[in-house]
């Protein structure tokens, strides 16, 4: 085991966590594990993607982190992880001693779940403003009495097709006070703001009452989960969407961005100003493209991440992984730009700044390409997908999956064993020493890095490349469900909807789960949520 960084008593990470500086508090076990219990404002990097995820969550290398798990039997979780940074540049490392286990007995609050700081804040903004909601009934009696309503789905699109309220269309939370104005022009017309649960329905409801709309505006208590737990049926398969924006439906967007940004003080800045911040080698910046995806993918600043707005107030710790960090977020007119900044303003960052004419400087096309570190640590074998298939014959080779177990569920090259790459090469010992080895993953690349780790223990290992992917673009069979896998499918924290059992159950058990995080909010101490209860509503 290589040495250990700096420890820090759970007190000394408190502390930090209080304090002014910039912090990044990174949590290196699986997702799942990680919702079973954690640190709030600890953030999700399991050691098994680091190198995929390193870059975008810590763009700074010189940033403080402090490494968590869960207690002393994880500290080889620990040493491994802080050799990985160390090589990839990262130079203050430590982290803290005795892990989860220590925090608890010294009598820190543990929360459970994922995005909870998020969630957290949601279920505030709801008691500070007192935001209207309406039950899953009552709303399906308006609908059938022929009432004059839109029902806007605030999720992003995969999340909408998964399962929707009929009727409803897809509006992604920040695009909502852009995009209302020609989807509800009647001031009449009710707009009722939904997701999966709570967060993003109270959220979105809430934006278009603070942008100061006429219409009356109310969330779906429970959104999707209590419509299905009011015994009314989800459509599935829908991919109703918002069109462009008239000329009448952005001059009114634009007067409400201008209404949120004084009412919550949203700062802007130049072209000019970003390139000084750029250079700025003592303070960690995020440029957050919080448009559509299509929209980034037609042109975007070049170091700007893709951070959809309502996703990024939804699941801040998925984009940003530095507490105190300096945000810019970007966009064409600062509609959505604003909105987003007055939610995470009052989420309590401190350096939150829209940019003027955001789309000014030099643009790139294309998806966002995460630098990756790592890949050029060893030169894995490769076969590609019609060898592997011929290796596959008679179990000559045994491919190990290490996709997360969700999408190993969904589909899987057939009798792949789902495997978590933190466990490699111990996991690899339930495969008999006759076979050979070939890793996998959705596009290859996780494969690829793997592949120094399960070498390791002296078997013989390939990688395929392309990974699943390729397979399936040949024309090979994929199966699904999940058995004989070599791990626990503690990779991911598995939604109420993404069970096959116990449904209704883990709805009533998660919808619980949000409203009482207030109270163990309160009780931990560390946010610095603000309440602007005096600027609702239109001025």
């Amino acid at each position: 085991m290589t040495q250990m960084p700096k420890p820090l008593t759970p007190a000394e990470v408190k502390e930090r966590i209080l304090g002014s500086g910039e912090l990044a508090l990174m949590d290196i076990r699986e997702e799942g594990t990680f919702g079973d219990g954690h640190l709030l404002f600890a953030v999700p990097m399991p050691l098994s993607r680091l190198e995929m995820m390193a870059s975008d969550l810590l763009p700074r290398q010189g940033v403080p982190i402090v490494l968590c798990a869960g207690g002393e039997e994880d500290d080889d979780l620990v040493s491994r992880a802080t050799e990985r940074l160390s090589r990839f540049g990262y130079s203050d490392v430590s982290y803290l001693k005795g892990g989860l286990k220590a925090w608890a007995d010294t009598g820190f609050e543990v929360f459970t779940g994922v995005n909870v700081p998020s969630k957290a804040f949601g279920e505030f903004i709801e008691l500070w403003y007192s935001t209207p909601h309406i039950p899953a009934l009552e709303l399906q009696a308006m609908m059938d009495r022929g009432d004059d309503l839109v029902i806007v789905d605030s999720r992003p699109m995969a999340e909408y097709e998964n399962m929707s309220v009929p009727g409803g269309i897809d509006v992604p939370g920040a695009e909502l006070a852009l995009r209302i104005h020609d989807i509800a022009p009647d001031p009449k017309t009710t707009v009722v703001v939904n997701c999966a649960g709570r967060t993003r329905s109270i959220i979105g409801a809430q934006s278009l009452i603070n942008a100061g709309i006429p219409n009356k505006v109310v969330a779906l208590e429970n959104g999707t989960m209590g419509w299905h737990l009011a015994g009314l049926k989800l459509d599935q398969g829908k991919t109703d969407s918002f069109s462009g924006v008239s000329e009448n439906g952005l001059e009114k967007a634009l007067a409400c961005a201008k209404r949120v940004a004084e009412n919550f003080k949203v700062p802007k800045i130049d072209l000019g100003t970003l390139e000084q911040w750029r250079q700025d080698e003592s303070r960690t910046l995020y440029v957050l493209d919080v448009r559509d995806g299509k929209e980034y993918e037609a042109g975007h600043l070049t170091d700007a991440k893709p951070a959809p707005g309502g996703q990024l107030v939804q699941a801040t710790d998925r984009y940003v992984g530095v507490r105190g960090a300096r945000l810019v977020l970007v966009d064409d007119n600062g509609v959505r730009a604003t909105l987003t900044a007055s939610w995470l303003i009052q989420m309590g960052w401190t350096d939150v700044h829209v940019l003027v004419d955001g789309l000014g400087g030099e643009l790139m096309g294309g998806p966002h390409l995460p630098r990756i570190f790592g890949l050029t640590d060893g030169r894995p074998e490769l076969v590609n997908a019609k060898e592997l298939a011929a290796m596959m014959v008679g179990g000559g080779a045994i491919v190990v999956d290490l996709a997360d177990s969700r999408e190993h569920r969904n589909g899987h090259i057939p009798a792949s064993r789902f495997a978590i790459r933190a466990n490699l090469p111990g996991n690899l010992d339930a495969i008999p020493a006759k076979h050979k080895i070939v890793l996998t993953s959705p596009d290859g690349i996780l494969a690829a890095l793997a592949a120094v780790d399960a070498a390791s223990g002296g078997r013989d290992v390939k990688v395929l490349r392309g990974g699943t992917a390729a397979w399936k673009a040949v024309g090979q069979p994929l199966a699904t469900g999940f058995k004989d896998a070599l791990d626990d499918p503690v990779d991911v924290w598995y939604r109420p909807y993404d069970l096959d059992e116990g449904n209704e159950d883990a709805m009533k058990t998660y919808l619980g789960w949000e409203v009482d995080l207030t109270t163990q909010v309160e009780r931990d101490g560390t946010t610095a949520f603000l309440d602007f209860g005096a600027a609702k509503g239109a001025d």
